[in-house]
């Protein structure tokens, strides 16, 4: 899985190059500014409404009443990190609810990009075909869906484990590795399809090479930390990378 991770991360260094040599800028920043538009709405929204959902259950539960009562300076500590782990779970779920939203929205743009990288990397022709645009869409939709309701299941799973003292604190690290796998199995579902792969075929697939997913997805993620520029950058980035990478992992094979 490691050997894997590694791939993928290299794929974003391929994908830039690729990107510049190709001049594909216009198919970058087209889903780009529009996910960076989203992406800030959907944090803000975020934040106002993750503040008011855990003040609410501090209060229904009234946990800070009774702390207050208890005076005891190790409670009200882990009270604390229980708080903060709340909230980063919630992040984590309210990104994912958003990504999905995303992916479906951009889906004919990274069906499009995906099958024009793979064309060039095999130097042939990329005749446009509407029907087969079409069936990349609709399949990345569905997939997109079924997605979401699994990672939904094993994040509501987490937030309750969040409220476990202390080992409530490894929850956050886990939902990443969820929230990136989820995100690099949508990218790299585009090559499956395009080989013929059926869903349940894909889905096999790629749960045999999670490293690819997972790295993709956790590329994507750390280009967040550049506000702005990698906001815009990483859509379509992570499906061109995620391309690069499969192509060059069936080349070894």
């Amino acid at each position: 899985m490691l050997k894997e991770i590694v791939t993928a991360v290299e794929s974003y260094f391929r994908a830039h190059q690729f990107i510049k040599r190709h001049k594909l800028w216009k198919w970058i920043f087209i889903p780009g500014l529009l996910y960076m538009i989203l992406f800030v709405a959907g944090m803000i929204l975020f934040l106002d409404s993750s503040n008011t959902a855990v003040n609410y259950l501090s209060r229904v539960i009234g946990v800070e009443r009774w702390l207050q009562k208890q005076s005891n300076a190790l409670l009200s500590f882990l009270f604390v990190m229980g708080q903060i782990m709340i909230r980063l779970v919630l992040l984590f779920f309210y990104f994912s609810l958003f990504k999905y939203l995303f992916l479906i929205i951009g889906s004919p743009v990274f069906a499009y990009l995906s099958e024009k990288t793979e064309a060039i990397l095999e130097g042939r022709d990329f005749p446009f075909s509407f029907k087969q645009l079409l069936k990349d869409i609709i399949r990345g939709i569905r997939l997109a869906l079924r997605n979401a309701l699994w990672q939904t299941v094993y994040v509501v799973s987490l937030l309750i484990l969040s409220f476990v003292p202390v080992v409530g604190w490894i929850v956050p690290v886990i939902s990443v590795f969820i929230e990136c796998y989820y995100y690099g199995f949508s990218m790299l579902d585009y090559s499956c399809e395009r080989h013929k792969m059926s869903p349940s075929a894909s889905i096999e697939f790629i749960g045999k090479h999670k490293g690819l997913a997972i790295g993709n997805g956790l590329v994507f993620y750390v280009m967040h930390a550049v506000p702005f520029l990698g906001w815009v950058l990483a859509p379509a980035y992570a499906v061109i990378a995620a391309t690069l990478s499969l192509y060059y992992q069936n080349k070894e094979v």
